[in-house]
């Protein structure tokens, strides 16, 4: 007869009355991985894992938040500021970043106002100079006296208007950068000059109207002052809209790409005034659409001329100042 289950038998010889048998069950094993063990390692897990990311969501909310501001910093220097709240480390961090602004923001102002009287200072003196130049008696003389002056007052006048340009903060309002394009081409076609445009509409943009026009139309008068025709292209990418502005001129070397955007830059210290510029142009060019987000930069084409390629964001920078906690 058997033991139903496990069991351990043992047989012990008796002399001369036989052997004795025994059976010894043995006690079941309970397995490793039991169903309601299961069910709380699961529930516990899940636990720990919304636990876990609950925390680092904490954590890392405040690091989110300043990095937006941060960014939204680059392109708007009158963006609000931080909320001063939340534990104490995030609130001294938050107004320690509201202060760095507040001085850029002065820096800024304070630049534009000196740069403003400067240029208001110089005026009286370059007026009296220019009555002093018509009475030189040698028209070259003073035809040539009157053109250093009107450069002067130009160079005064672009210098201002970069100031002005870093330090006030124009509205951003809806641009159809298609129609302002296809606008900019056909009034250099009405100057007499040759300009086609390529383009994709509808090509909606949050921007500052009257700063970004004068950003392309600088590196249009820039195109066609070294050619004698440009094209400008415009195409949609997923993240971003790309501006092509191609001349026919001489292009420019490479090691001089980036210099030229310096301001008062010129690219041949022989260059006349009519083709070199207060060396300005470029500067308010790439001030005006680094201040959207984008960005300039400069490449000779295979064909021969000059690209300058533009490159502006489509989903502009948000900024909500949210408390961080």
């Amino acid at each position: 007869m058997g033991y139903p289950g496990p069991s351990l038998r043992i047989a012990l010889g008796i002399k001369e009355e036989g052997w004795l048998n025994a059976i010894l069950p043995l006690p079941l094993e309970e397995p490793v991985w039991h169903p309601r063990f299961a069910f709380s390692f699961i529930l516990v897990t899940l636990l720990t894992l919304a636990i876990t990311g609950w925390a680092i969501r904490r954590a890392t909310k405040p690091l989110e938040t300043f990095a937006r501001a941060a960014e939204r910093l680059g392109t708007d220097i009158g963006a609000p500021p931080l909320a001063e709240d939340g534990p104490a480390e995030v609130r001294r961090a938050s107004r320690a970043f509201n202060e760095m602004q507040d001085r850029l923001r002065r820096f800024i102002d304070d630049r534009a106002r000196m740069l403003g009287a400067i240029a208001h200072d110089l005026r009286t003196p370059l007026t009296r100079m220019r009555l002093r130049a018509e009475f030189v008696e040698d028209d070259d003389s003073r035809a040539k006296m009157l053109a250093d002056l009107a450069e002067m007052e130009t160079m005064i006048a672009e210098a201002l208007a970069l100031a002005r340009q870093e330090a006030v903060n124009e509205p951003r309002q809806p641009l159809d950068l298609d129609a302002l394009l296809r606008g900019l081409a056909e009034d250099a076609r009405l100057a007499g000059r040759q300009a086609d445009y390529q383009g994709e509409a509808p090509a909606d943009l949050m921007a500052a109207p009257t700063a970004l026009k004068r950003a392309l139309v600088n590196l249009i008068d820039n195109a066609l002052k070294y050619g004698q025709r440009v094209r400008l292209a415009m195409n949609r990418r997923p993240d971003r809209f790309d501006i092509w502005i191609d001349d026919d001129g001489p292009g420019i070397p490479e090691s001089e790409r980036e210099k030229v955007f310096a301001p008062f830059y010129r690219l041949e210290g022989s260059r006349s005034r009519e083709t070199g510029g207060t060396g300005l142009g470029l500067a308010l060019a790439r001030s005006a659409v680094r201040a959207h987000g984008g960005d300039i930069h400069l490449e000779n084409r295979p064909e021969g001329g000059l690209r300058a390629i533009v490159t502006l964001p489509r989903t502009p920078i948000t900024y909500n100042p949210a408390p961080l906690r």
